[in-house]
């Protein structure tokens, strides 16, 4: 519910949990006032005062009153140049060189359903879900506007953020930077959680005190990266899993991003999220707009728990775009483990005759199908089918995999060129390269300049022409290296500051036309595994390839540091053969399937190499997952312990909405001498029902949660157990 309070100059969103609240002050300068646990009214511009603070200089119109500072308020969207010296949301270059921007208030308007975006991902949802406010701010001396745009999913406590610049003026101007997202807060004695990591282990929750001065993350790696991700989070010193305050920010970006907080001289906190400013710059001519990307705010006041599942929800029910609806998304078998490269249509056809019989749903054909693709070195770029390995093309493959009650998927990597291939020796100037200078390569490839349409169009419409009647059931989206060498030969040099972002603008229109052209296939994202694991693809994917480390215990801790933000249902997850590649380590088959579990399960391995018993494992595994997979892909996600901490095991557990039935896994660690007795104790129960646990004895809930389930003593490293519970 948003609330304009046009006599008090006051702007309240109110969600079912938490209350946000805007004030316009003297010389109409807007001003955050609260985000935090929902109250049932008020003005709390009171918290706003004023002080004589030396070298925080004030406004012209403010004449001899020393008190009034831009420096220290806390602001809803932060200028730059004019007398705050914090982080800024915005930075203009206009035509006499000026790089300030000095932001009014003019009007807001509210009105029924969610805004959208041109070009880039947003929420969405009906009008009865969803309300926006536009607020404008303008800089008359620029004639610049700035419309702050916001969302309010109420039911899930959901409040979106975006921004659109407007040249009003009759010269062009240059954007140096744009953020999505400010929030200001008047403490600072909070603590920032960001989510790190590498290729193959994403993810991983890093916690530390906000201290005064600038902290923070980003990517310049033309991708939202591996090594740090667009959510972060800011909480009490003791906030946890069930208790505290806490702020979740995710941005719905997959390039160039930056999420930074500052604690300033009087001890508040800032945090500005956005586009990353390096190498950014945009050119608007008059009339001309710019969007940045929309970030989305969830509060939650009882920790982490509820907050992770608030973002689940809306993530789930108001921004991926399943073209699948309401259907089971099939098990799938995935050959690279198995062949790599290395295959012809009979191997793949073993394998997938292996499959069938198990319960697996889908045969996914990996790279290594196309052009002269025998090795990582070539083929890139020549998007038709390699008839030597595959007779008869994608067609006769197809219909074989189909013929034995196989669906069939297929992997492309769009995005990128060998220059052994037919389309950079036809194109090189496709490829992103600065005139001059060497070519930076990755895993001996190099990247298209997806900021240029022909080239978008010709990749399309050759991947378009391989998929199409081919019966294709499954894409998975891949990129395998970042981007370097950042010039396209299609802009002038005063505009090159646009390619990063232009860059990702491109892989959003190509995603939009699969989606379009493609509408009931089912895409996986993937860069590398989890190097583009954000709100932004999961609009256009809604699953996402969680890590190219497929560990069990390894994932435990990826997928842990995922669910944060992320549901399990976008958490891409397999079931790998051992010793396992990248590790070396070897975990039992229930364990690792236990694990893959909670993502949205498939194997990748040669099976005809599995014993008898372990066949029958996996026959298990996916007639259990299937049983169950309302459960485990829409219910509500609770993390049970921290695999971090390495504790004798690591738990989580996956409660219907009714709270009418639960299923919680759990892995232990190395088994050492004299364990001791453990119990599990698990969470979201009704405390007012009794359930049966595995079909055996039965337990109030209350008890369940505040005694546990005793644990047997499990001999040997890495063992797995769940408990299915359902209420009498």
């Amino acid at each position: 519910m948003i609330v304009l309070d046009q006599e008090n100059k006051l702007i309240t969103l109110h969600t079912k949990n938490t209350t946000y609240q805007m004030k316009v002050w003297d010389y109409n300068i807007l001003l955050h006032a609260y985000y935090g646990p929902r109250i049932s009214g008020g003005d709390l511009s009171y918290l706003l005062r004023c002080k004589d603070r030396g070298f925080s200089p004030n406004p012209s119109e403010a004449g001899v009153d020393r008190t009034f500072s831009l420096d220290t308020f806390p602001q809803e969207y932060s200028t730059c140049g004019v007398g705050d010296f914090r982080l800024p949301s915005i930075e203009l270059e206009l035509p006499c060189g000026s790089r300030t921007a000095d932001l009014r208030y003019v009007d807001s308007q509210v009105r029924r359903g969610k805004y959208s975006l041109d070009g880039l991902p947003a929420f969405h949802g009906s009008e009865g879900e969803w309300e926006t406010l536009s607020i404008t701010l303008t800089d008359a001396a620029a004639q610049v506007d700035v419309e702050l745009l916001y969302g309010v999913l109420e039911e899930y406590d959901v409040i979106t953020r975006a921004v659109r610049v407007v040249n009003r003026g009759g010269s062009a101007i240059r954007l140096c930077s744009c953020a999505s997202l400010c929030l200001d807060f008047i403490r600072s004695d909070l603590d920032m959680i960001t989510f790190n990591g590498a290729h193959v282990m994403e993810r991983c929750p890093s916690r530390v005190p906000l201290h005064p001065g600038i902290q923070g993350v980003g990517s310049v790696r033309g991708a939202s990266s591996h090594q740090h991700n667009p959510f972060v989070i800011l909480c009490g010193r003791d906030a946890d899993e069930d208790h505290g305050l806490c702020y979740g920010a995710m941005l719905l970006y997959s390039g160039n991003f930056q999420a930074v907080a500052e604690v300033d001289q009087f001890e508040n906190a800032r945090l500005v999220m956005g586009i990353n400013p390096y190498q950014f710059s945009w050119t608007l001519e008059p009339g001309e707009a710019f969007t940045a990307p929309e970030a989305a705010l969830v509060c939650s006041p009882s920790g982490f728990g509820p907050m992770s599942r608030q973002f689940h929800r809306g993530i789930r029910r108001s921004l991926i775009r399943d073209p699948w609806g309401d259907r089971r998304k099939p098990v799938l078998i995935n050959h690279w483990e198995a062949t790599e490269m290395y295959f012809d249509a009979d191997k793949l056809a073993a394998i997938a005759q292996e499959a069938a019989p198990l319960g697996m749903e889908l045969f996914v054909m990996d790279d290594g199908w196309f052009g002269a693709r025998n090795d990582d070195n070539a083929g890139l770029g020549d998007w038709f089918v390699n008839e030597k390995k595959l007779p008869g093309g994608l067609e006769a493959l197809v219909s074989r995999i189909k013929g034995m009650g196989l669906e069939f998927g297929i992997w492309i990597e769009p995005e990128m060129v060998n220059e052994d291939s037919d389309l950079y020796r036809a194109h090189p100037d496709w490829a992103l390269n600065v005139p001059g200078r060497g070519l930076s390569r990755g895993r001996n490839q190099l990247v298209l300049d997806f900021s240029r349409q022909e080239v978008r169009d010709h990749v399309y419409g050759q991947i378009k022409a391989a998929l199409s009647g081919a019966g294709i059931s499954y894409i998975k989206w891949d990129m395998n290296r970042s981007l370097t060498e950042v010039w396209s030969a299609a802009l002038p040099p005063e505009r090159q500051g646009e390619v990063y972002h232009r860059y990702v603008l491109g892989v959003y229109e190509f995603a939009q036309r699969l989606r379009a052209d493609f509408p009931d296939v089912l895409i996986e994202g993937c860069c590398g595994g989890g190097g583009r694991f954000d709100g932004g693809m999961l609009y256009y994917t809604p699953q996402i390839w969680c890590s190219d480390n497929t560990d069990a215990i390894d994932r435990l801790r990826i997928q842990y540091g995922t669910s944060f933000c992320y549901p399990v249902s976008t958490m891409g997850a397999h079931v790998s053969a051992v010793p396992n590649g990248v590790t070396g380590r070897i975990t039992p088959m229930e364990t690792r399937g236990v694990v893959a579990m909670s993502g949205t399960f498939g194997y990748e391995m040669d099976l005809s190499k599995c014993t008898t018993e372990e066949k029958e494992t996996v026959r298990r595994q996916t007639a259990f997952f299937k049983e169950h997979y309302e459960l485990i892909q829409d219910g509500d996600y609770y993390r049970l312990s921290d695999p971090f901490r390495n504790g004798p095991y690591t738990a989580w557990e996956h409660v219907s909405p009714d709270r009418r039935e639960a299923l919680a896994s759990l892995v232990t660690g190395p088994f050492r001498g004299a364990p001791p007795f453990l119990t599990l104790r698990l969470k979201g129960l009704d405390p007012s029902l009794r359930y049966r646990v595995n079909g055996g004895d039965s337990w109030p809930g209350d008890v369940l949660m505040e005694v546990g389930i005793p644990l047997p003593i499990l001999t040997g490293d890495y063992q797995a157990l769940q408990f299915y519970v359902k209420a009498e």
